[in-house]
């Protein structure tokens, strides 16, 4: 399928990036200014800003609740933007659209990026949320059942580490594991996956830009070969948690999200590989207005609920 019409028509209308080496602070100011203002934004019963006390320090957090129940199963979300862009503002509209389909708390986690924190700072963050989210249960109201960790893009790729670490430390509390167009393979040689080749310009996210991107956090330590950096260079897969993980035709990195949930089912584990036709790599992001697209927030309510 050719790439939807209303996804077109935006990508057409952006300006060129500028010339030279990307700029952090910049890019960041650009995205914040795209923010709407808070009652312009998708409501929910309750939104907090709180602080979540983890074993390796203070993470920001904002807590999500979709009604006023008194207890609530849990889900952690980690927002994408290549390690160095992305805030608990910039994806605050997930965060609430997930709250508000799936029924769930969501604690969104405002982990450290990179270039000014190295590996594995982030990574860090969103397991030290996801083991304080579990022990502080009764403070946020968690109902002791679902305990899920979704993500998107380099979220995806934080969100599938932390359930990695998870098993290998015996904590077996995360339920679920939700993947948006992950990024699980920081190797970009293009002969690794046909989709890096068949969706390398034109679609938003190109091929050529995924090294220069990523080069924040690879420079500050991370390395591609790790299976903490590119879960899908972990050997065993058994023991993780059921994961729901959704693809976008025109996006570099389908095929490495397609091929992890291959892995994951070849390994035991209850895995959905569902992709979007017509939809570029960030459309839970910037498109799920779109009611072809805000299916995604259905379809991870459907899985989380056991549908």
């Amino acid at each position: 399928m050719a790439l939807h019409p209303k996804i077109a028509e935006v990508l057409a209308a952006l300006p060129a990036p500028p010339d030279g080496p990307l700029d952090p602070a910049a890019l960041r100011a650009g995205e914040e200014a795209q923010v709407p203002p808070p009652a312009e934004r998708l409501p929910v019963h309750a939104v907090e800003d709180a602080t979540a006390r983890t074993a390796h320090g203070d993470v920001p957090v904002r807590i999500y609740t979709p009604d006023a129940a008194p207890a609530h199963g849990l889900l952690v979300y980690i927002h994408g933007g290549a390690f160095f862009l992305g805030s608990l503002n910039t994806h605050d509209h997930i965060a609430r659209s997930l709250a508000r389909e799936t029924g769930l708390k969501v604690v969104s986690v405002g982990y450290r990026l990179a270039p000014e924190n190295a590996f594995p700072a982030g990574l860090t963050d969103c397991y030290g949320v996801v083991r304080w989210a579990a022990g502080d249960g009764a403070g946020l109201g968690w109902d002791g059942a679902t305990l899920a960790v979704a993500g998107d893009s380099s979220g995806g790729t934080y969100a599938a580490a932390v359930t990695a670490l998870a098993r290998d430390d015996g904590f077996d509390r995360i339920t679920h594991q939700v993947l948006y167009y992950p990024s699980l393979d920081l190797d970009f040689d293009t002969g690794r996956y046909a989709s890096l080749r068949e969706n390398a310009a034109g679609y938003g996210l190109e091929t050529a830009g995924l090294a220069p991107f990523n080069a924040f956090y690879l420079d500050g330590g991370a390395d591609p070969a790790d299976p903490l950096v590119s879960p899908i260079k972990r050997a065993d897969l058994a023991g993780l948690p059921p994961a729901l993980i959704v693809t976008a035709e025109h996006d570099p990195l389908r095929d490495e999200g397609e091929l992890y949930g291959a892995r994951l089912k070849e390994a035991g584990v209850d895995a959905t590989v569902s992709r979007y036709a017509g939809a570029g790599h960030g459309f839970v992001q910037h498109f799920s207005w779109l009611p072809e697209y805000h299916r995604a927030f259905e379809e991870t309510r459907d899985f989380l609920k056991g549908r």
